[in-house]
């Protein structure tokens, strides 16, 4: 029983919910003004 959270299954999604967020936060921080340029490239 970690963190009072009975069931591995529960903290395997848990993890994946807050991993994916991360993710995406990096994604977005990472391609912050991509393609807003105005010469062509």
């Amino acid at each position: 029983m970690l963190l009072g959270i009975p069931d591995p299954q529960i903290l395997i999604g848990y993890g994946l919910a807050i991993g994916l967020a991360l993710v995406c936060i990096v994604y977005g921080i990472l391609n912050w003004n991509k393609g807003d340029s105005k010469d062509g490239s």
